[in-house]
C-alpha cells in the first residue's frame, strides 16, 4: 500500500518540476531532430530511441501535444511552433478517423491544447487558427460519438477498435472529445437529419463503462473487489446483452491491468470537473446535476482507493495487480517499486496517469468541502510525483529520447524491449507515459505559480 507523505506541499516539488521540464525540452528536441514522419507515430523506445508499433495510431497527438505542453510550462515559443506545425501537417487524418476510440488522446492533446492556450490568452487568438482548431474539435467529437453500439433502453457505448462488441476502459478519456465538441455547440447529425446530443452519448458511455468495467463489491462474480477494473467488456451486439469481461493488455479478465485502471481514475475525475461547469437544466435528463456528480465521484473514489491499496509504497504500480510472477516477489506492496527485478515489470505510465486523476479528484473534493478525502488523494498524487520525477524513473541520460523510464505497452504480446541479460522489460519510455508525466508536471507547476488549473475544456 502507498505510504502517503502528508508533509509534502506542491511548492516543495518546485525544483523537481524545473528539472522535469529542463529534461523534457532536451527529449522533445532529440526526437524532433531524428524522427521521420514516414515511419508513423512514435510509440515506445527501444534502447533509448522511439520506434513505431502498428496496432492503432493513437500516440501521434502525444508527440506534438508534448511540445505544446512544454511551451505552456516554459514559454519557449520554439516548442509552440513544433506543436503547431505538427498539428497542421500530421493530425488531420486523426480528426476524421472512424476506426478508433482514441480521439481524446490525439485531438484534445493537439487542437484542444492550442484552443485552450488561446482561451487563456497565452497565445494570440488569430481567427483562422481558432476556427481551424474548433472545426477539428467539433468533427472529432462527432466522429467519435458516431462509433456507437446501441444496447437498447437508451443505453450504449463507444466501441473500441476491436469492433461493436467491445468496450474498452481507455475510452473514458476520449469522452473529452465529445465534451469539447458539445461545449462548442456541436451535434452529431444522423439519418433523416436527426440530431444526436454529444453530451447524451458522453453520459451514457460513462454509465455503461461504470456498470460493466468497474467493480463495486456487489457480487457480480467471484472476483468482485471494489475498485477493480476490467480492461474490456464484451457484448452480444444482436440483443445488447453483456457477456463477459476480457482484457487485451492485462494478464487476464479477472485481474486488474493497472493502466486501464488509471484511465478510469483520470477519466472520471476530469469529467467531474467538466460536468461541474454545466447547468442543472442541461443535466436534468440524466437524473440531475447533483446525482450525476455523485455517480461520477463514487466511481472515481472507488477506483482510487483500490489503486492506492494495490500500489507499492511509492505509488508506482506493477503492470497488472495479478501478474503471475508477483507471487515470487514476497511482500512487494510493503516496499517501494523495483523496476530492476527478474519477475514482473512496473508501469510508470500507469502511475503518471493515476497521479493526475488523484490530483484532480482531490482538488474537486476540496472544492466541495470534503477536505479530509480531498487532502488524502492530493497527498497521494504528490507522493507519486515525488518518486516519478526522480531517478530511476526520470531519465537523465542525454542520449535517451524518453522522459519517464520503466513504462510498458503490451506485456502479453511481448512487444516491450527486454535489455540483454534481463528477464523482463525495463528502462524504456512510452509516448503516453511521457505526455501524462508532462500533464501532471504542468498541473503542479501551475499550482506553484498560482495560475488557473489545467483543464481540457478551459
Amino acid at each position: 500500500m502507498i505510504q502517503i507523505d502528508s508533509t509534502l506541499a506542491v511548492h516543495s516539488l518546485a525544483p523537481q518540476l524545473d528539472r522535469l521540464f529542463e529534461l523534457s525540452a532536451r527529449k522533445i528536441r532529440l526526437l524532433q531532430e531524428r524522427w521521420n514522419p514516414s515511419q508513423g507515430a512514435p510509440v515506445f523506445t527501444v534502447e533509448g530511441n522511439y520506434t513505431s508499433r502498428g496496432w492503432t495510431e493513437w500516440t501521434q497527438g502525444f508527440q506534438f501535444g508534448s511540445a505544446i505542453l512544454q511551451f505552456d510550462a516554459t514559454g519557449d515559443e520554439s516548442f509552440l511552433e513544433i506543436g503547431r506545425l505538427g498539428t497542421v501537417q500530421h493530425m488531420a487524418s486523426h480528426v476524421s478517423h472512424v476506426g478508433v476510440h482514441d480521439h481524446g488522446f490525439n485531438n484534445i492533446s493537439t487542437y484542444g491544447n492550442l484552443r485552450r492556450l488561446m482561451n487563456e490568452a497565452r497565445i494570440p487568438s488569430a481567427p483562422w487558427e481558432r476556427h481551424f482548431c474548433e472545426l477539428a474539435l467539433k468533427v472529432s467529437g462527432a466522429v467519435q460519438a458516431a462509433r456507437w453500439t446501441d444496447l437498447g433502453n437508451d443505453q450504449g457505448f463507444i466501441f473500441s477498435f476491436n469492433g461493436p462488441h467491445s468496450l474498452f476502459a481507455d475510452t473514458i478519456r476520449s469522452l473529452r472529445s465529445l465534451a469539447v465538441a458539445h461545449q462548442l455547440g456541436h451535434v452529431l447529425m444522423s439519418e433523416k437529419d436527426s440530431q444526436v446530443s454529444l453530451l447524451h452519448r458522453l453520459v451514457r458511455h460513462a454509465e455503461t463503462t461504470a456498470r460493466y468495467s468497474v467493480y463495486f463489491g456487489n457480487g457480480r462474480d467471484a472476483y468482485d473487489v471494489p475498485g477493480r477494473v476490467a480492461h474490456e467488456s464484451i457484448f452480444n451486439v444482436r440483443d445488447g446483452s453483456y457477456r463477459c469481461p476480457s482484457s487485451q493488455q492485462g494478464y487476464s479478465p479477472f485481474t486488474t491491468w493497472t493502466r486501464g485502471q488509471a484511465w478510469i481514475l483520470c477519466g472520471y475525475a476530469e469529467q467531474l470537473e467538466f460536468l461541474q461547469t454545466l447547468g442543472e437544466e442541461e443535466l436534468k435528463p440524466y437524473g440531475g446535476k447533483t446525482a450525476l456528480l455523485a455517480f461520477f465521484k463514487n466511481v472515481a473514489e472507488t477506483v482510487a482507493n483500490h489503486y492506492l491499496e494495490q500500489a507499492p509504497t511509492d505509488g508506482i504500480v506493477y503492470w497488472d495487480t495479478g501478474a503471475p510472477d508477483l507471487a515470487r516477489m514476497g511482500d512487494y506492496l510493503s516496499r517501494a517499486s523495483e523496476p530492476d527485478n527478474p519477475f514482473e515489470p512496473v508501469d510508470s505510465s500507469a502511475a503518471a496517469i493515476a497521479a493526475q486523476g488523484l490530483l484532480r479528484l482531490g482538488w474537486h473534493l476540496q472544492a466541495q468541502r470534503d477536505e479530509a478525502a480531498g487532502a488524502r488523494y492530493c497527498q497521494a498524487a504528490l507522493t507519486i510525483a515525488k518518486h516519478l520525477f526522480a531517478p530511476p524513473y526520470l531519465s537523465e541520460n542525454p542520449g535517451h529520447e524518453g522522459l519517464i523510464l520503466h513504462s510498458v505497452y503490451h506485456r502479453p504480446n511481448g512487444w516491450d524491449h527486454t535489455p540483454p541479460g534481463k528477464r523482463i522489460p525495463m528502462g524504456e519510455a512510452t509516448m503516453w507515459g511521457d505526455y501524462h508525466a508532462r500533464e501532471l508536471g504542468l498541473m503542479l507547476l501551475r499550482a506553484t505559480r498560482g495560475e488557473p488549473d489545467y483543464r481540457f475544456f478551459s
